[in-house]
């Protein structure tokens, strides 16, 4: 059976939250995470989907496995994109960043930097924008582009500063500003990249375990004194950083490279014995060799070769020129490359030396080639990205154009339907109300004609009374003392006269049968409300020209059917003489009540021109007519053609 969706979500739920717990091994929070979005992919919801498989991520990312992390992350990417969840593209586009800068593809790392960069502007997340536009400044420096590192550097720097000056700020400060000083001076502007490592400086020492990034500092602005040549300054600050000579030990590949860097800038200077230095020179040496450090073992080798180079021992000086260089190419390393080849050239002979040369400008050729193409891929990123942007930007604006044309478009027919309903409302209101009015008409009307009858029935009963009083009981009082006289007499004028009056009680009493019948037969029954009926065909038909033809069935009892029948039946014959004399052209109208089997059936016909019924049901007329039917629940039968009269019967339950 099919889980529910809720109860799909739970488990959802319930996987993420074991996934999460750090009690757990890693691998098994994985084996988590894919259950919760096994049973995402069934609540079939991408949201969800994607909240599970971000979570997939952060577990990776703990793992460092960069070739999962780029499957995972183009499919959340996708997905991402699928439903618009702008704060997912930015982190998953971050993400894929750090995969592709991991695997040392430049170029791909921008792209998605850049995007994240973009994405994190537009929402207003400054400390994801701000790390972004670091991340972009490293990898344009690896590439030596030094302007658009120094650019994207400075606007991260700026948002830094704003942040608070939590752990995490104060490293990313640090960092910022100790870029822009090997920025700086890479692009030889000396005094300003002082000035950036001194910032960098200020903001270590606020930093709880700051003795890396002090030294760090220290030692770049010391190699900077050594370029301008400022000895002096730069050995004062290494025998700051050796007056604690067991904290540099706690990082051998430091170690190495700052007594190296020290020993040159002492025969740089030349105030130092050579034994001193060669010493220095040798146990840094050692050390790098030691930890088998490719880089503290090439850049040892540079200083070394130098140094014998200047005391003419070129012998020592080509061993290290060699070694630096095969390094180099084993690591890749194209600046220790180019000046390994250049300590060689002035090494070697001079048809040798040519050959290192003519190697050294074939590479540096197509190392400015690459860095050019890289800083022209890096403007054309920007630039594509940026213009895709603006299209979508301008197909956002034309489809928000088109929403809010749309929208109004919409608010102007829903505003029009309100008026033209109120409007349809007001008049139906205005209708009811007339209807009302017109039914306490008819009311008042039927009470009116009731109110006649009432009064007639008084008028004949009081004539009847009179009748009885003064006709009938007198001559019967009459005709009884003459009989009371005629008793005691036998004569044949008697038997005469007694035969006549007993006559005249048969007359009497055929006079007391006629007021009897008289009193027993309703006079009026029924005339009330088919009165109104024949008050208003009569009325109607004369004002329309109509010849009419009304018959009732005298076994309907008007008196019990309901006041709103009537007025229903009253309004139905009304609204069908108007029909008739509006569309009908018709000469003659017949109209009539039957009733059978508790129905009552109303039927009113004409001798007109007929008309098509199914269309013409939309008429306001036979609407109206209709929902009269409806209201009293009766039946509606409407029987007509274009060449034949019309027939409309009405049933209704009584």
């Amino acid at each position: 059976m099919a889980q529910s969706k809720t109860s799909l979500l739970d488990s959802v739920k319930v996987y993420r939250e074991e996934a999460q717990k750090s009690s757990h091994n890693l691998n098994d929070r994985i084996q988590y995470v894919q259950k919760a979005i096994a049973f995402s992919k069934q609540y079939n919801e991408d949201s969800t989907l994607l909240k599970s498989r971000r979570l997939l991520t952060t577990l990776y990312l703990q793992k460092r496995d960069v070739d999962t992390l780029l499957k995972i992350n183009r499919t959340n990417l996708a997905l991402a994109n699928k439903i618009n969840d702008s704060v997912a593209i930015g982190y998953i586009s971050n993400v894929l960043g750090w995969c592709h800068s991991s695997k040392v593809k430049s170029d791909s790392a921008y792209y998605y930097y850049y995007n994240a960069s973009k994405v994190f502007s537009n929402l207003n997340m400054e400390q994801n924008y701000a790390e972004a536009l670091l991340n972009m400044a490293n990898i344009q420096f690896e590439e030596k582009d030094y302007l658009g590192a120094e650019s994207n550097a400075i606007r991260s720097v700026r948002l830094f500063q704003k942040f608070p000056k939590t752990e995490y700020n104060l490293d990313a400060l640090w960092s910022i500003y100790n870029l822009l000083g090997i920025l700086s001076d890479a692009l030889g502007l000396y005094d300003n990249a002082i000035e950036y490592h001194k910032k960098a400086l200020t903001y270590s020492d606020q930093i709880e375990d700051h003795s890396l990034y002090t030294l760090y500092s220290k030692s770049n602005i010391a190699l900077i004194y050594k370029e301008q040549e400022k000895y002096s300054e730069a050995l004062k600050i290494y025998r700051e950083l050796f007056q604690k000579e067991e904290e540099l030990l706690e990082d051998l590949s430091n170690y190495a490279l700052i007594l190296s860097d020290y020993a040159f800038i002492k025969h740089l200077s030349g105030n130092f014995p050579d034994a001193e230095i060669k010493t220095m020179l040798s146990k840094s040496y050692k050390i790098s060799d030691s930890i088998q450090d490719g880089f503290s073992i090439m850049t040892v080798a540079l200083n070394a070769s130098e140094y014998y180079l200047d005391k003419k021992q070129k012998d020592s000086a080509l061993l290290f020129a060699n070694r630096a260089y095969t390094l180099a190419k084993e690591t890749n390393s194209n600046d220790v490359t180019l000046k390994s080849l250049l300590l060689k050239s002035k090494i070697e002979p001079a048809e040798k030396a040519k050959e290192y040369l003519k190697s050294y400008v074939n590479i540096n050729d197509s190392l400015q080639n690459k860095e050019r193409a890289i800083r022209n891929k890096f403007a054309r990123i920007e630039f594509e990205t940026d213009n895709l942007k603006e299209r979508n930007k301008q197909i956002a604006r034309e489809r928000m154009w088109l929403i809010v044309l749309s929208a109004s478009l919409v608010f102007t027919l829903i505003l029009l339907y309100i008026i033209i309903s109120q409007r349809a409302k007001n008049k139906e209101l205005q209708l009811v109300q007339q209807q009302q009015e017109a039914n306490e008409e008819i009311y008042n009307l039927m009470l009116s004609q009731q109110d006649k009858i009432d009064e007639a029935r008084v008028v004949e009963k009081k004539r009847i009374s009179e009748e009885l009083h003064d006709g009938i009981l007198g001559r019967l009082f009459g005709t009884r003392l003459s009989l009371d006289s005629l008793n005691m007499v036998s004569t044949d004028e008697a038997i005469t006269n007694r035969s006549k009056y007993i006559e005249e009680l048969k007359h009497i009493e055929h006079d007391i049968r006629k007021v009897s019948h008289e009193l027993n037969t309703d006079f009026v029954s029924g005339s009330s409300f088919y009165s109104i009926i024949t008050s208003l065909v009569e009325t109607q038909c004369v004002a329309y020209g109509l010849e009419y033809d009304l018959k009732n069935d005298d076994t309907i009892d008007w008196d019990t059917v309901s006041n709103k029948t009537k007025i229903h039946c009253y309004r139905i014959i009304q609204e069908s003489l108007q029909n008739i004399y509006k569309h009908a052209n018709a000469t003659r109208v017949e109209i009539s009540f039957k009733q059978k089997n508790n129905v009552i059936c109303l039927q009113v016909s004409d001798n007109g021109s007929g008309f098509d019924v199914s269309r013409a049901r939309k008429g306001i007329g036979l609407k109206n007519i209709a929902s009269r039917v409806s209201e009293i629940k009766g039946k509606l039968t409407i029987e007509s053609n274009q060449k034949n009269k019309t027939t409309i019967t009405v049933k209704v339950p009584v």
